[in-house]
């Protein structure tokens, strides 16, 4: 570890002696006058009456029309930001430096009984939003525009067993979502991997429809068709499908109280020749030949306590075609195991430990990756709709094979939301 990242280490030792109480996102905790741990473990992960919460469309379960929409309220709208110290350690470089990592902007609320909305916008930033490497500005900025999500929810059309989500969405084949993962700086690598000839990236939100359902035996459900291309247009024939499957044992969700067990699977389409001249191989225009491509995997959540044990494991696939080079379907495996640990008076102060690998075939080894990670959060503030939490946050990275690429990065944080 070097003296940038030791200071760190030391610096977080002094912040998280600092007694204060914390709490969760701020946007439904106004309109409903609750503390954020009430949908909360601590933010940005949910527990179990969150999960319950988020599935029925933000509204109070059993609370469904009984309830101001957002038309009798004050616009239900949220910030959340991360600046801080990061530094990173390389075989071949040392950096550090501050950087302000992003800014989300939010709105959700009821529009009628069993009808919703959620809207995410993460505006474009230059300018001061460097990261430690150098100035973004100009035409590469930190963070582009974006829409990550804009959809619309109808809830109970069927009570609890059907729910309907249509436009840009993270879908329900995560078993964990990344969006409220407590992690910062690392990701879950087998997430975020693609394939030398196929841009699927499994983390991306997508645009199309879901169904969803809940059952009083613990039996989850989630199905849907979607374009495949994340937030890049497609104009392809070929949608894509996928499925997922959970069992709950026990009074909860598997977030924070009882044990959950899932299974998943998506199946998707290439095209490998274009259809026009004007069109290419990436699912713009009208793209043709389409061969599949799959991943698959089952998914682990338990908890004791305060403490939740969850992983997920993935098998990806690619039909040789896709790679007009290939002589065999591109094959990986990946996935990740975390432990999280909430402790003090609501749950003020987070602990995790996580690793994550991917082993994609021999013919791509060096593209091999394993993941350490470890964190600290320890909320700050006593108000009812504001969080900060400090954030400490160190992962230690291999990519490759034979000439491994190792990382270490260190990340000082305070994560903002109001």
């Amino acid at each position: 570890m070097n003296r940038s990242m030791k200071s760190c280490a030391i610096a977080v030792g002094i912040l998280l002696s600092i007694p204060q109480v914390s709490q969760g996102i701020p946007a439904f905790a106004r309109k409903y006058g609750y503390n954020c741990n009430m949908c909360h473990t601590a933010y940005t992960k949910l527990n179990d009456f969150g999960q319950q919460f988020r599935n029925s469309g933000y509204q109070t379960p059993g609370q469904e029309g009984l309830e101001k929409n957002v038309f009798e309220l004050a616009p239900p709208l949220a910030l959340r930001t991360t600046f801080g110290l990061f530094s990173s350690h390389t075989n071949t470089a040392n950096t550090a430096g501050f950087k302000l990592n992003g800014l989300d902007l939010l709105s959700a609320g009821v529009l009628h009984k069993n009808t919703s909305y959620l809207l995410i916008y993460t505006p474009r930033l230059d300018e001061p939003a460097a990261d430690h490497t150098g100035s973004a500005g100009g035409t590469n900025p930190s963070q582009p525009g974006a829409l990550e999500s804009a959809s619309l929810v109808f809830s109970n059309l069927a009570q609890e067993a059907v729910n309907l989500r249509i436009g840009r969405f993270e879908p329900g084949y995560k078993p964990f979502s990344s969006k409220r993962s407590f992690y910062l700086i690392q990701s879950y690598d087998v997430y975020s991997f693609t394939t030398p000839a196929n841009d699927f990236a499994f983390d991306d939100n997508q645009m199309g429809l879901e169904a969803t359902g809940y059952f009083r035996n613990g039996f989850r459900y989630a199905a849907g068709v979607v374009n495949g291309s994340g937030a890049n247009p497609d104009n392809s024939r070929a949608k894509d499908l996928y499925a997922r499957v959970a069992q709950v044992f026990g009074r909860g969700e598997g977030q924070s109280a009882g044990q959950r067990v899932g299974l998943f699977g998506y199946f998707g389409w290439r095209p490998t020749a274009p259809g026009d001249a004007t069109s290419d191989f990436a699912g713009q225009g009208n793209g043709t030949a389409h061969k599949p491509f799959s991943r698959i995997g089952g998914d682990i959540s338990l908890n004791w306590q305060t403490v939740n044990v969850h992983g997920m494991f993935m098998q990806g696939s690619d039909d040789k075609a896709i790679d007009s080079g290939a002589t065999e379907n591109y094959k990986y495996t990946g996935g990740f195991a975390q432990v999280d640990y909430a402790g003090l008076m609501n749950n003020r102060l987070i602990g995790s430990v996580a690793y994550s690998w991917v082993t994609p075939p021999t013919s791509d080894e060096e593209r091999r990756i394993s993941a350490f990670s470890l964190l600290l959060r320890y909320y700050l503030g006593d108000w009812t709709a504001v969080n900060v939490a400090l954030h400490a946050e160190y992962t230690h990275r291999e990519e490759g094979k034979l000439e491994k690429v190792k990382t270490d990065q260190l990340g000082l944080l305070v994560d903002f939301a109001f």
